[in-house]
């Protein structure tokens, strides 16, 4: 048997092995009791479409490669089921530290499946890039800076917990990309870091779920949860709309393009993100679900041409114009609705307080960028060590290294 086959099996299922061992240690030692697990019943339908969305969703949205499709599900599902387990642990170890107050039951749950999406989000920048051992490593260290990060908004910003866990698309996307131009590019030309019609068809699949579901994700651990849906949901419709718009007015011969589809039917919902339980105006959130896809369709264009290939960003399923702009777009919209609706109320007549809280929006988001970027740099240099067993070049988007393929695939 090959030597990097060797190398596969002697170190993924080892580590997944003590990984597991430390899990069921902490849930052995009386930390996480069953009796605990209590929450009015009408939480779990919600809980379950953002698990829904996280896994089946994210799993066939990533899947933009053509032969990468076993890995794009597999690994995304690895990685949540994972991420889940530790996201739990961490959380109460930070409530042993007296860093947070103590959430039992399915609403600690939600919040670990919610900081999961960040490590989704971060694997579509590396996809096919990162060996599973990489992927599991980043993983781990992820989620433990978005929690850090969490913990500055909350206690020294003075970010509610519901929106500072919000933040995930930011963390998630600049961490990926920050990460992610640390490993070696790949070959020009390579044949396998294209997609084909049905992986595009998979891919829009996973698209359309991620859509369905998303309101139930704006409005998961939001107070006003009527608001927060019905805001998402018009955002999204709209975006949508103008997704299938702008695609066709962008492209030369007027023909709709699935990666403009793809990319931006999302941006209304990312756009809302943060205002979505606090927006009484429907058609304030149209306009913004229209804007996050000019944003979307308009960035890729340029991102794409000028941007990754100036800084050398191999951001694979661009999750950069897909949920980065975006979200980026729907924190200054955050700033600019809440300093209207505090001048209205006070009739501009307090300015130094507004000028206070505006200053705390702005540093929240800048601080989660911040993180981002540097403990993805940091991160990507961890995980091009020799010891995490980086994929060859000439490996790159490849299922065949990992998975049993059948010679028709």
């Amino acid at each position: 048997m090959p030597a990097k086959y060797l190398s596969f099996r002697c170190s993924v299922p080892w580590l997944l092995l003590l990984l597991q061992t430390l899990f069921l240690s902490y849930a052995f030692s009386g930390f996480l009791r069953a009796r605990d697990m209590y929450f009015p019943s009408s939480f779990y339908p919600e809980f379950q479409d953002v698990n829904h969305m996280v896994i089946f969703g994210f799993g066939f949205f990533l899947m933009v490669l053509r032969r990468y499709g076993f890995s794009s599900t597999g690994f995304n599902f690895l990685l949540i089921v994972l991420g889940v387990q530790f996201s739990v642990l961490v959380e109460d170890f930070l409530v042993f530290l007296r860093l947070q107050q103590n959430e039992v039951g399915l609403r600690s749950l939600a919040k670990a499946v919610v900081s999961t999406t960040a490590v989704v989000i971060s694997s579509g920048a590396v996809l096919g890039k990162a060996s599973p051992v990489q992927l599991i490593v980043m993983t781990l260290l992820e989620l433990i800076f978005f929690c850090i990060s969490r913990c500055i908004n909350r206690k020294f910003l003075q970010i509610p917990e519901p929106l500072s866990l919000l933040h995930v698309h930011l963390f998630g996307t600049y961490f990926g990309l920050a990460a992610t131009s640390r490993f070696p590019e790949p070959p020009p030309g390579l044949d396998k870091g294209r997609s084909t019609p049905k992986s595009d068809l998979f891919s829009m699949l996973g698209t359309v779920f991620v859509w369905v579901f998303w309101p139930s994700f704006n409005s998961l651990l939001a107070d006003s949860k009527k608001e927060a849906v019905l805001n998402t949901y018009l955002a999204l419709a709209v975006s949508a709309v103008a997704a299938f718009m702008l695609s066709a007015l962008t492209s030369k011969d007027g023909k709709f393009r699935m990666r403009h589809i793809h990319s931006a039917v999302l941006a209304g919902g990312v756009t809302v993100t943060y205002t979505a339980h606090s927006i009484q105006q429907p058609w304030i959130a149209m306009i913004l679900g229209l804007l996050g896809s000019v944003i979307t369709i308009l960035g890729s264009h340029c991102l794409q041409r000028r941007f990754n290939p100036a800084l050398k960003l191999q951001d694979t399923s661009g999750v950069h114009f897909t949920f980065g702009l975006p979200a980026v777009l729907g924190a200054v919209a955050s700033v600019v609705l809440f300093v209207i609706e505090k001048g209205i109320e006070k009739q501009w007549n307090d300015l130094s307080s507004l000028g206070y809280f505006v200053f705390f929006d702005i540093g929240a988001f800048c601080q989660t960028i911040s993180t981002a970027l540097i403990t993805g740099l940091i991160t990507g240099l961890i995980l091009n060590i020799k010891l995490l067993k980086a994929v060859h070049v000439s490996k790159y988007f490849d299922d065949q290294i990992y998975w049993e393929v059948s010679l028709k695939f």
